[in-house]
């Protein structure tokens, strides 16, 4: 039996397993909602993994913290954000200096320096770490999250990713969890936040591993608590989160519907159905196609197996999310038109967006698809390479593949000819998915004008109208100028208004005043 870990909920005795999230120990405890917006709706997590910033609470009183990137630990003392503080930034709190390598300090600052600096600890920056520090360079990989893995790699790994995280650990490579990057304000440095400290990281080759969120699209009751992205869903599962009697409705669009689907059901979880936006005629071209690839063959086979029984729509997406105090059912439409699926929680996603905020940031070429490479994973700076899903979204094989080529790129080594024909091999695959998940145009009038679009500072659709860019967006209704910083709403108005994105500035993402305090006295 796993051990359990007595903690403060609100002032009252809880306990959860020993190495469980803090929000997985929430979500168990029955609490869908864990926040209040600015205009009073409860609201509950989306993401699961730090990006839409919806599962903010207060840990041993310091305020905004985010649940799914905290466990849980004896005597901690939890309390829900009140009903009217709405995001204001962390407040100031006494802080220890973090655990981990450090080669100086000085007035509670960390800095480090390495040939190679490997920021993301997924499968991608996994293998650029690993073939990096076997190739002789002194490299750190920067990892949000507790651990390396990334969401893919999240709570139980596979065979696979055990090998991997074994070469890790032996490869010599430094790694720093918990370390959020937040700027860049030198050439060849990162200013780093960890445990409210501020880090500073100087490297002499950078790789980008950044992975990519969840695309998120507004539909009319998709701010209510219990919906949450696929992703999010999965996310959760992972780190501890029950399931079990649950009904659940898997919606969206992408590969990934049926593997979350598998995956709750086998956890106990009653999938009331899953709705595929694209249509049966693509699906069935895509299944044909991979008449080359077996493994991917068996994993469709074992879903369809485990999934047994359970409604599948194609040409089906969410209408509307009904309920009181949550979901309690959803309105499909397209092939499904009119049906109704009784559920408590809706986990809907449409696919997934590279994270380019730190690759525009230090002034990489991108595009909506990614961040634009040569066949070394060389980005448009010379010093700074990217790879895994920044490049495209092609699965765990092509963030491998790729991971490895920009470590070795990066530690001064060639690409070996297998390396590349894996990577061409996966890069046709990206192709051959995009196209059939492509997102169809009945989505852009999901949003009605009332729905809430921006749900960091409840803006509804109607006030986007008249703007022109997100810039206006922002100047005029606030839109991307919550805690997320548009990590969630930016690519939903990129889609439905066809807007570019916006200019990147520092911080990437809210940290405590005086990490960017000290970094101004130092500029």
């Amino acid at each position: 039996m796993p051990e359990r870990v007595r903690f403060t909920l609100d002032g009252r005795p809880a306990e959860a397993e020993g190495g469980t999230s803090l929000l997985a120990a929430l979500w168990n405890a029955g609490r869908r909602a864990v926040r209040t917006s600015v205009s009073g709706e409860a609201r509950g997590p989306v993401c699961g993994m730090g990006t839409c910033f919806e599962c903010r609470v207060t840990i041993d009183g310091e305020p905004h913290r985010r649940a799914c990137l905290e466990t849980v630990h004896e005597g901690m003392e939890v309390l829900v954000i009140p009903r009217d503080a709405g995001w204001t930034g962390p407040e100031e709190s006494a802080v220890s200096a973090p655990a981990g390598p450090q080669v100086h300090t000085r007035d509670d600052e960390v800095h480090l320096s390495a040939d190679v600096v490997v920021v993301g600890g997924g499968p991608a920056g996994i293998a650029a770490a690993v073939h990096a520090a076997q190739a002789g360079a002194r490299t750190l990989l920067l990892d949000e999250q507790a651990r390396p893995g990334g969401q893919i790699w999240r709570g139980e790994a596979p065979p696979a990713a055990r090998e991997w995280l074994l070469r890790l650990a032996r490869s010599g490579a430094t790694v720093l969890a918990g370390a959020t990057v937040v700027d860049a304000p030198r050439a060849n440095a990162l200013l780093v936040e960890r445990g409210g400290l501020p880090v500073r990281v100087a490297f002499e080759r950078l790789v980008l591993a950044t992975g990519a969120r969840e695309r998120l699209l507004p539909f009319p009751g998709w701010t209510r608590p219990g919906v949450l992205g696929v992703g999010g869903a999965q996310a959760l599962l992972k780190v501890g989160a029950r399931f079990e009697g649950l009904r659940v409705v898997v919606a969206g669009s992408g590969p990934l519907l049926l593997a979350v689907a598998a995956a709750l059901k086998q956890a106990g979880a009653r999938v009331m159905g899953i709705a595929e936006q694209a249509p049966f005629s693509r699906l069935a071209a895509f299944g044909a196609g991979l008449w080359r690839q077996p493994r991917r063959i068996a994993e469709g086979l074992g879903y369809a197996a485990t999934l047994r029984g359970v409604p599948y729509r194609a040409g089906t997406w969410v209408r509307e999310a009904l309920g009181d105090e949550g979901v309690e059912r959803v309105v499909l439409a397209g092939a499904g038109v009119g049906r109704q699926w009784e559920c408590d929680i809706l986990a809907c996603g449409f696919g997934l967006v590279p994270n380019l905020g730190l690759p525009r940031l230090l002034g990489c070429e991108a595009t909506a698809e990614g961040v634009v490479v040569d066949a070394s994973q060389r980005t448009s700076r010379n010093d700074v390479f990217a790879t895994g899903e920044l490049c495209g979204i092609a699965g765990v094989d092509y963030a491998l593949a790729t991971g490895a080529i920009a470590g070795l790129a990066a530690a001064g080594r060639g690409t070996p000819w297998t390396l590349a024909a894996r990577r061409a091999r996966e890069t046709g695959f990206a192709g051959r998915l995009a196209r059939a998940f492509a997102l169809r145009d009945e989505l852009l009038s999901l949003a009605r004008p009332d729905t809430i679009v921006c749900r960091c500072e409840d803006v509804p659709l109607a006030r986007l109208a008249a703007a022109a860019s997100l810039r206006e967006a922002k100047l005029h209704t606030r839109a991307g100028m919550g805690a997320c910083q548009g990590r969630v709403c930016g690519s939903a108005i990129s889609f439905l208004r066809g807007l570019p994105p916006d200019s990147v500035r520092p911080p990437l993402v809210p940290v405590p005043v005086e990490v960017l305090a000290e970094e101004e006295d130092r500029s």
